[in-house]
């Protein structure tokens, strides 16, 4: 019996335990990215940003998270995912350090960056260990990703309450000094609860894999700069055209490599491409809705900073209920692909109904019943998404498609975010009203099309994504 087939048929019994870390771990990285927001203005008055440079604490991280995501993939198929996993926590632990005591500008966006770098290890390491923990039983590998999903969305949305009260109780600093404390802890639980990997033989595809960093890096520098200084800005251009000749190269050294960084057969894949496109889509409809939804709370509400992160928390205990308890369940039920479809409808049907909200909108009616369908829709979408891109992969390729898969999330999320702003920014320098209502004329048309995103990601779902086996023979009953 070879060693996958005893894999299969002998389940880890620390499994469970092992998946709470993991997902532990994941909400730590998806958290990263969101707990700073709400102390970027103290961070601008401690060490003297000015606005125009403020926006690289956040990219700084991101721009190297989504840069290294496929080759954190690819080396922890190599060198053991447990051992890459407590690379990146090591990483992020001892930059967060470093972030937390930053005593400039500089000094910050490098530990940022370094923070990015680490994550970009975690996420594909742990959600490699996930996909060969459970992957004895489908029924249970649909409950793993189902909190899988959960703990990042949890990550996202809680991050900007955590950031919040840190901020107001202690300082921005304990934004990045708190993963230092939790940080050690993950690292003393992983020998405990992950089992150690074994180091695949086979060499790094050096040219490959500095080929579609530098691609990545370029592709999300000109997408989240794009933000800031348009689409046709020379600095957003020229870091995109890089970017795809780079990538062109990559794909060129893949098809002509013996041990290639990403084999292009792992495309043929069941659903592993349409799962991903449709990764994309739901990240580009549902992060710039919720980043507009805190704004909209806090400049056209008046909400104070911490009541807006309040007034998200639904956010997270609404996905933990649909996505736990009701989307394994409907997705057993009714099949992947209309799962999927429903989920995206949903979704953009929030979209909608948030893009009426006027500067006298009510929390109640107006916000929390649009947030209570796109968090369903959300949860409704993600679970067979993901299960398409990662559940039909080989376990010696399961880095690399989590690497895959991490990375479109977040280039979905990049471009989504970015195309929306600008919607948003020009709609509210052509409106003629008093600038309360353009602002809000911007947010408006900035979800109608986060909802039109949204749609365009069901109809993708229902033509592209094939029906597994036991879906067909639910759908034949």
């Amino acid at each position: 019996m070879s060693k996958h087939s005893h894999m299969m048929t002998q389940p880890n019994p620390k499994r469970w335990k092992a998946l709470a870390l993991l997902c532990f771990a994941n909400f730590l990285v998806m958290m990263d990215s969101a707990i700073i927001q709400v102390a970027l203005p103290s961070i601008k008055d401690t060490l003297g940003y000015t606005e125009a440079n403020l926006q690289w604490v956040m990219n700084a991280f991101l721009i190297l998270f989504g840069g290294l995501l496929l080759l954190g993939g690819r080396l922890s198929d190599l060198f053991g995912h447990r051992r890459i996993f407590m690379w990146g926590v090591s990483i992020l632990t001892v930059s967060s350090l470093f972030a937390g005591l930053a005593w400039n500008e500089v000094s910050l966006n490098v530990a940022r960056a370094v923070q990015g770098a680490g994550s970009a290890l975690i996420a594909p390491a742990a959600l490699s260990i996930i996909m060969i923990l459970f992957s004895a039983d489908k029924k249970e590998m649909g409950k793993a990703l189902a909190f899988w999903g959960l703990s990042g969305a949890a990550g996202g949305s809680l991050g900007i309450v955590l950031g919040g009260i840190l901020t107001q109780l202690l300082s921005w600093r304990w934004t990045l000094l708190f993963y230092v404390p939790v940080g050690i802890l993950v690292l003393i639980l992983s020998p405990k609860l992950l089992q150690k990997g074994t180091k695949k033989k086979g060499k790094i595809d050096y040219a490959g894999a500095i080929s579609v960093t530098a691609s990545l890096i370029m592709i999300v520098y000109g997408i989240v700069t794009a933000e800031r200084n348009g689409w046709q800005a020379l600095s957003t251009i020229l870091p995109l055209t890089i970017g795809a000749i780079l990538f062109i190269i990559f794909i060129l050294i893949q098809l002509f490599r013996k041990e290639p960084l990403m084999p292009l057969g792992i495309l043929k894949t069941p659903n592993l491409a349409a799962g991903n496109v449709s990764l994309i889509f739901l990240s580009a409809s549902w992060f710039p809705l919720i980043y507009f939804l805190i704004l909209y709370l806090q400049q056209v509400l008046k909400f104070e900073p911490f009541m807006a992160a309040m007034g998200m928390l639904p956010a997270p205990i609404l996905m933990a209920i649909f996505m736990v308890v009701l989307a394994e369940r409907v997705m057993a039920r009714i099949g992947m692909k209309v799962t999927m479809a429903i989920g995206f409808v949903l979704l953009g049907i929030s979209g909608l109904l948030f893009s009426g909200n006027t500067v006298d909108g009510k929390y109640w009616s107006d916000v929390f019943i649009a947030l209570l369908l796109a968090a369903l829709g959300n949860a409704l979408a993600y679970l067979p998404a993901t299960t398409a891109a990662v559940s039909e992969v080989k376990s010696e390729e399961s880095g690399l498609a989590s690497g895959l898969y991490n990375t479109t999330y977040q280039v979905g999320s990049a471009v989504g975010l970015a195309m929306l702003v600008s919607i948003a920014a020009a709609t509210a320098a052509a409106s003629t009203e008093i600038p309360l209502i353009a602002l809000n004329e911007g947010y408006q048309r900035a979800f109608f099309w986060g909802g039109v995103v949204a749609f365009v990601g069901a109809i993708l779902a229902i033509l592209f994504i094939r029906l597994p086996k036991q879906d067909r023979q639910t759908a034949q009953r």
